[in-house]
């Protein structure tokens, strides 16, 4: 599972699937909350702004586990 940092008390989820590499606009973001392919917390999630805290796992299709971390 790969750590993701922020600077912030949380990040939203299209913002933090950008920062995870796993798609490079909030329009590819959209399709793939829409399909089914994003966990958080083991929950199917498909709202773009949903605000991710340290602690939360992501789990996304075809790219991989994350967990967010807080930078201190």
């Amino acid at each position: 599972m790969k750590e993701i940092f922020i600077h912030s008390e949380y990040i939203k989820l299209d913002q933090f699937l950008k920062l995870a590499d796993c798609i490079s606009t909030g329009g590819m973001a959209k399709a793939l909350l829409a399909e089914g392919h994003v966990l958080v917390n083991g929950e199917p999630e498909e709202r773009r702004g949903r605000k991710l805290y340290p602690g939360d796992r992501v789990s996304v299709e075809d790219c991989g586990e994350f967990t967010v971390s807080r930078e201190s």
